[in-house]
């Protein structure tokens, strides 16, 4: 199971309670993190600075890596994975993994370097990459009361533009839920599913 903790939640009161209901889910999910204030910093200081888009992807994946090491300092059952084989190593432990996406991300020749392609799109390409069955992405969004298809979600500007592609590619089954949502995650998990509104690819 994928879950992509968005970094909007970085300051927020419901960041908590996430980490505390995803720790139940050690051995069995991972977590892929958003980019947060980091990239929102990585954002800002292209236009000034006038990097190119392949900067700002590496700079991006960093920004992951930031957030993902500020969410593992939180709980102990959290730890900093940068490859597959960590992945595996610490759900054994019974550890929940934080990915750190820029040493597997560069060598991929499928992910472009460019702003369509966000922790959105890499979730549900790490998805792939695990053959996990389940992808869910947490969002400081409203429930949605409704399922919803990948295309309308970033034509809104909910997930980026790549996702729709990336999702069909992974073969996950995919939700999306708001940032409250968490005491309904602990409930699904027990049951093997997850909360929030069911993505259509």
């Amino acid at each position: 199971m994928i879950v992509k903790l968005g970094g909007s939640l970085a300051s927020s009161q419901h960041l908590g309670p996430w980490l505390d209901a995803l720790a139940h889910g050690a051995g069995r999910v991972v977590i892929v993190p958003g980019g947060g204030p980091f990239a929102q910093a990585v954002r800002a200081a292209q236009d000034p600075m006038r990097f190119d888009d392949r900067a700002a992807h590496r700079m991006a994946l960093l920004a992951m890596e930031q957030y993902g090491c500020a969410l593992a300092s939180l709980r102990a059952a959290l730890a900093v994975a940068h490859s597959a084989a960590d992945i595996r190593a610490y759900r054994r432990a019974g550890k929940l993994p934080v990915w750190a996406p820029s040493r597997m991300v560069l060598r991929a020749k499928d992910v472009p370097w460019s702003w369509e392609v966000t922790s959105d799109s890499l979730a549900a390409w790490l998805a792939r990459v695990l053959r996990a069955r389940l992808l869910l992405l947490v969002k400081s969004i409203a429930p949605l009361d409704a399922p919803a298809r990948a295309a309308d979600l970033a034509a809104r500007g909910v997930v980026d533009a790549a996702f729709p592609r990336f999702l069909g590619a992974s073969g996950a089954r995919a939700y999306i839920a708001g940032a409250s949502e968490h005491t309904a995650f602990a409930a699904a998990l027990a049951a093997g599913t997850l909360p929030g509104a069911r993505i259509e690819p």
